[in-house]
């Protein structure tokens, strides 16, 4: 004798595994996409501002505001700069330490 739950709906139950999104992958190669855009926007205008081409005059720019947005745009792609490394050793300031 079966003693489950008759179960009189046409739906199928709920199983554990959430369903894939179609489209999550769209989304994510929209966003891709928007931030390539930008990127290159940003590298030209940059470029531009420090480049003479013939025949179009050269505009000078405060070039902070669009280094911040390619900087932004590059860390979203987990780009980061480097920062300086120290040198090996003690600095001249410093003695090095007496061995005990």
């Amino acid at each position: 004798m079966d003693l489950r739950p008759l179960n009189m709906s046409k739906e199928e139950p709920a199983s554990d595994k959430p369903k894939p999104n179609k489209f999550e992958w769209a989304d994510e190669g929209v966003s891709t996409l928007v931030r390539v855009i930008i990127l290159a926007w940003s590298a030209a205008i940059l470029s531009l501002n420090y480049i003479t081409i013939p025949g179009i005059p050269q505009r000078q720019i405060d070039p902070t505001f669009i280094a911040s947005v390619f900087t932004g745009t590059l860390a979203s792609f987990g780009v980061v700069p480097a920062k300086k490394k120290e040198e090996i050793g003690p600095k001249k300031d410093e003695t090095p330490p007496k061995p005990q």
